[in-house]
């Protein structure tokens, strides 16, 4: 486990609070996270899944949250091992959608655990599906509640998800949660968007809070198009015999293709 390192620590992070906005993205690929790192984000999102050392190398001196798959994990063991996998290959904290009860025994175990309030996409059903919560005095009260119990859990900090922005403001004030702001205003301690919004290629729903700053869509969809096309140009060569040239294969000179045919065909004669 790599214990030195350029890259921000909790600790770090913490010291931020109340000071500067943080800046966060989720990615899932090498590519995405090299270019996070190269543009100076601050913290990534990485899905466990995808997160291998070499995510960790392109992520730079990027603050990494690895999450912690809920449903795929299920008993504490299997958030536990996880979790130390996680941050054995690097991590700087891992993302914990589960019990408080399992988020406490991570924390307890000396790892650093970031969860969520707000709306939470893998309980939504709870809080009357995909949109804002806390738009009411209880239901505002009920998120701040939340905030309180993951700090006696042993939180470091929660994703704030499409709450409205006062009432970000107001928990912002009585947490030491870092709060990372999906859709929460500009209270928050830090501002994560996904990259695929980032970058215009969202697959399926687009969040109301997204911003999109280039438009690879259409740059996907005309790679797109000169891929089946180069595959057809491909498929016609091969097809014609155009497909490969000389300049494809590799050559023996004249003197040893006569031995080598000389060879076989003395070889075939005895075999008769």
């Amino acid at each position: 486990m790599e214990l030195y390192h350029n890259r921000p620590t909790v600790a770090d992070i913490r010291a931020l609070k109340g000071k500067r906005m943080l800046s966060m993205l989720y990615v899932d690929t090498p590519e995405e996270a090299a270019a996070a790192s190269e543009a100076g984000i601050d913290m990534l999102s990485i899905v466990d899944p995808v997160w291998t050392p070499e995510m960790r190398e392109a992520a730079g001196d990027c603050f990494v949250q690895v999450g912690l798959l809920y449903g795929d994990l299920v008993t504490v063991e299997d958030y536990q091992r996880a979790a130390h996998r996680a941050m054995q290959v690097g991590g700087d904290c891992v993302y914990c959608a589960s019990s408080l009860g399992t988020i406490k025994v991570l924390a307890d175990d000396g790892i650093p655990v970031v969860s969520h309030i707000g709306l939470i996409p893998s309980k939504a059903t709870w809080t009357g599906g995909f949109k804002a919560v806390g738009k009411t005095a209880d239901s505002a009260m009920d998120v701040f509640r939340h905030a309180k119990a993951l700090e006696e859990a042993g939180c470091f900090g929660a994703e704030l998800e499409v709450v409205p922005d006062r009432v970000a403001a107001e928990i912002a004030k009585r947490t030491n949660l870092i709060l990372l702001g999906m859709g929460a205003g500009p209270h928050a301690d830090a501002q994560y968007l996904f990259a695929e919004d980032v970058l215009g290629y969202t697959r399926g729903h687009k969040p109301r809070h997204a911003k999109t700053y280039r438009d690879f869509r259409m740059e996907l969809n005309r790679l797109q198009k000169e891929r089946i096309a180069a595959f057809q140009e491909f498929n016609a060569e091969v097809a014609s015999g155009a497909y490969p040239a000389s300049e494809h294969s590799v050559s023996i000179s004249d003197a040893e293709f006569e031995r080598f045919v000389s060879q076989i065909t003395s070889d075939k004669a005895k075999e008769r």
